[in-house]
């Protein structure tokens, strides 16, 4: 079994900046075939976008997906491992937060991420 998250994550990030409409995080999405981006600037991570981001936060409620900011619809400030915290932190992390996913953060700088399907894939 891995120790550390470095072992588990999934290496590099896709991420939009803070302006991108939710059509332009979506379309990434799909492209990527993915269902999150970071939204970062300047290299800095500002917040985790997902799917269910897009579909509960902005579309159930009637906003326009092409004028609504990434950054107004994101999680902001996500709970963050490092790549050598241990995999039992990022475990306990998800189950305190009630997240499915991690970004790693190296140095303020993303690097990766963590899911669920990564710990369960290492198990």
């Amino acid at each position: 079994m891995a120790v550390v998250v470095r072992d588990v994550m999934t290496p590099g990030v896709v991420a939009v900046g803070p302006d991108a409409s939710l059509v332009e995080a979506a379309q990434l999405m799909r492209a990527q075939d993915i269902g999150h981006v970071l939204v970062a600037t300047a290299g800095r991570l500002v917040g985790v976008l997902t799917d269910r981001d897009i579909t509960l936060r902005a579309v159930a409620d009637g906003a326009d997906p092409l004028t609504v900011s990434a950054q107004a619809i994101c999680t902001p400030n996500p709970v963050m491992v490092a790549p050598d915290d241990a995999v039992a932190s990022a475990v306990s992390l998800m189950l305190e937060n009630a997240v499915r996913r991690l970004p790693v953060v190296e140095d303020g700088q993303p690097v990766g991420m963590v899911t669920l399907r990564d710990l369960a894939a290492s198990a």
